[in-house]
């Protein structure tokens, strides 16, 4: 088994720090309660109001933390990846909605005990506070929503449009929230430090969002004037879309990465959708889109000569993190795109490419996949049929291992649908493949 790499290694450390800084940011934000007298009490059971204070912080924190992570910000994409920014706004999400949740309990407990009335009747009592604490249990609802529809039992009987619809409702949780924490947070009065940290906190978050998110897309609009130019159906089903426009190699964007993509047509603009380079960018830009949902299935009707907001080039599911002596590539399906792109740079080393679909006429890109293997002289490996145990199909069980010799000392690029990934990469591991020579794009909603 090959030594992780040096620059495997850095990578990591660099990824770790950043993912420990935010959440150790959370810390900072108690460091500052405490430094300003928040754990001073008359008696002990005024502690557990403190308490609740510091969830409502951490909780804050993490949410903010959340956003940043989601804003595009370059440096993060280049440290930590989409896939691993993703998780970690994934787990930060399930942590800060439980602090939230041991937050709203504790102050309305305490509040109530401190009163002399029922929890049940405090509910109600807190709206004499103020409209911000209407906003505030207002906002707890929405947070609540966003988070029961992230379950992976509720996301996978939603189509995708309509998740991402009701995640937007975050953006109004924040904002109905933030003014409870000013007006009402005795550690925000008097433009003390803990006032300027969280005011530091927002502004860069939200300032990042918009610069990313908001800004850097339109800029690139009117800088490189992106337009459809050709809309092909393909034999398999999927089609695919290419976009010109001035000047796009100064974009930078690689083989395997991704774009969130925006077409301003009637039917289309309010959405945007992340779909990978289907082949490596030169003076124009295409992407390829399986028929899985109502906007990827409309996009055949796409008019050619419309305009197109893009965000990116993001992810490094790119040849940069290669670390072995060859590549095999993993395709599941129209995870095929960024791999096909890859193909398009020039190989050191062994090539071997596994096709797995559960038809050859609906495997996307075959005819290009083959005609790049040869100029490579890389191995195809297609299986087609229902799903056995492990990656491959019932009619053909094997394992990377036994499919290609010497794996262990290759990159193993994978692609496709989330399940079926993870075991391509549980298989790889057992080859002993390296975890840091694993590398993943996933297609899924996280």
């Amino acid at each position: 088994m090959p030594m992780t790499s040096p620059v495997a290694r850095a990578r990591e450390r660099r990824a770790n720090a950043l993912v420990a800084a935010l959440w150790w940011t959370g810390a900072v934000g108690i460091a500052f309660f405490i430094a300003q007298g928040g754990l001073t009490t008359s008696t002990p059971v005024d502690y557990l109001y403190s308490l609740g204070r510091m969830a409502g912080i951490i909780a804050a924190v993490l949410v903010m933390n959340q956003v940043l992570l989601i804003s595009r910000v370059p440096w993060i994409e280049r440290v930590l990846g989409h896939d691993r920014a993703a998780a970690t706004h994934s787990l930060m999400g399930k942590v800060a909605f439980i602090a939230m949740l041991v937050h709203a309990a504790l102050i309305l407990i305490m509040t109530a005990h401190y009163d002399g009335r029922s929890v049940l009747a405090t509910i109600p009592a807190l709206w004499d506070f103020g409209w911000y604490m209407v906003a505030a249990q207002a906002a707890l609802g929405f947070f609540t929503l966003v988070v029961v529809t992230s379950l992976l039992i509720v996301r996978r009987r939603w189509r995708y449009e309509t998740w991402h619809g009701v995640h937007l409702f975050v953006y109004i949780a924040i904002a109905l929230v933030v003014p409870h924490q000013f007006i009402e947070g005795s550690t925000f009065r008097g433009k003390g430090p803990a006032w300027y940290f969280w005011v530091l906190l927002y502004v860069v978050t939200f300032g990042s969002w918009l610069v990313y998110r908001v800004g850097r897309p339109l800029v690139a609009a009117r800088r490189y004037g992106l337009v459809v130019s050709e809309v092909t159906a393909n034999p398999d089903g999927s089609t695919s879309v290419v976009m010109t426009g001035a000047g796009i190699e100064r974009l930078r964007a690689k083989p395997g990465q991704f774009f969130l993509w925006r077409f301003l047509a009637p039917g289309w603009w309010l959405q945007a959708h992340p779909f990978s380079l289907s082949r490596g960018p030169d003076h124009t830009l295409r992407i390829t889109v399986g028929a899985s949902g109502d906007f990827s299935r409309s996009l055949a009707q796409l008019p050619v000569g419309t305009r197109v907001l893009a965000e990116g080039p993001l992810g490094v599911f790119t040849s940069d993190v290669r670390t072995g002596t060859g590549v095999v590539y993993v395709a599941g399906g129209i995870g095929v795109t960024p791999l096909r792109a890859l193909l398009d740079e020039p190989h050191e080393g062994s090539v071997d490419i596994v096709l797995r679909s559960h038809a050859q006429e609906a495997s996307p890109l075959r005819d290009e996949v083959h005609e790049l293997a040869a100029r490579h002289g890389a191995r195809v490996h297609e299986f087609y049929g229902p799903r056995g145990f492990g990656w491959s199909t019932v009619a053909e069980p094997t394992t990377l291992a036994a499919l290609v010799p010497g794996v262990s000392e290759r990159d193993v690029y994978i692609c496709g649908p989330v399940a079926w990934a993870d075991a391509v990469a549980a298989d790889a591991l057992a080859a002993g493949v390296p975890a840091h020579a694993i590398h993943r794009e996933r297609f899924g909603w996280s």
